[in-house]
């Protein structure tokens, strides 16, 4: 009855509350009766890829559990970006590469600062990982500008007098490249990119009841967690076992992330779990290693 509902009021939502240019097309997300008198939800399989960026796939389920892995990973978000100030959804793929959206001043200095806390959870880890750390600290970036400039930003702080002796004392031996990894790449939004971070809320409540959904030609959160898995997978099999690698990502991106690798039942609840500019968490692998859940927000400018 409860879920009969939710459906009805998403329906509701689509049809009378979003704009018609903001409207799912015909298909997409679809109720039927079915022969038994329910109605059910279902997804348009007809198309294999988005029609609107035919590189990002329709994927029809969640990926398998992320398997034990070799090596430590932490979170990273981008700090403030130019499109974050403008209060608009930044997620086309011609982004990659480009300097366009890239970092404010606050968004480098909030790059910068993150290299404490990563610094921080190194040494935890250090000190209590299961694994035998090789003490190397590794970074991955998606290519978009406010990505790359974050994960620069931050080695800049690692290099900083700030932190500097701290590192040398741990004795880590931070790599200064940075690799770009195109399946760490921001959330597509289809139609809604460009558009206001308010329209958000047309795809997260959506995401939280059914996580293979492309309304509005928006990356599916199945989607999102089957590239993010194939790359971890990748990633680990690339290094040797401990090493600490830093994957610096996008809000969603990393929300899902973190749920997903975390085992959490409902990943399409990954908006509860939301980091700021800048932050950097540890990836657990146990529920109980995500912070509290705060619920879903109205998406703000900044």
């Amino acid at each position: 009855m409860k879920v009969a509902l939710f459906v009805m009021s998403i329906s509701y939502y689509m049809s009378s509350v979003m704009p018609v240019s903001a409207r799912p097309r015909a298909g997409f997300i679809t109720r039927a009766r079915h022969s038994s008198g329910h109605y059910v939800t279902t997804v348009n399989a007809e198309a294999k890829v988005n029609p609107q960026e035919p590189t990002i796939p329709i994927v029809d389920s969640m990926p398998s559990r992320l398997p034990p892995l070799n090596n430590y990973y932490y979170l990273l978000r981008h700090g403030q970006s130019t499109a974050n100030v403008e209060g608009i959804i930044s997620s086309a793929r011609s982004l990659a590469g480009s300097t366009k959206h890239g970092l404010t001043l606050l968004g480098e200095q909030q790059g910068i600062d993150s290299a404490g806390p990563l610094i921080d959870l190194i040494e935890e880890d250090l000190k209590n990982g299961e694994l035998c750390s090789t003490k190397n600290v590794i970074f991955y970036s998606s290519p978009f500008a406010r990505a790359k400039e974050t994960a620069y930003a931050c080695l800049k702080g690692i290099d900083g007098e700030g932190f500097k002796s701290k590192v040398n004392e741990l004795g880590l031996n931070v790599s200064p490249a940075v690799a770009l990894e195109d399946r760490l790449m921001e959330r597509y939004f289809g139609r809604l990119d460009g558009k206001e971070l308010s329209t958000y809320a047309y795809v997260w409540p959506v995401d939280m009841f059914l996580p293979t959904h492309t309304a509005f030609d928006a990356e599916s959160v199945a989607a999102v967690s089957t590239r993010i898995r194939s790359a971890i997978l990748d990633i680990d099999a690339k290094h040797s076992t401990g090493n600490h690698i830093v994957l610096t990502s996008h809000a969603d991106v990393l929300q899902i992330t973190q749920v997903y690798a975390a085992g959490l039942e409902n990943v399409g609840e990954f908006s509860s779990y939301r980091f700021g500019n800048g932050e950097v968490r540890r990836m657990g692998r146990e529920v109980g290693s995500l912070p509290e859940p705060v619920p879903l927000q109205p998406p703000k400018r900044g």
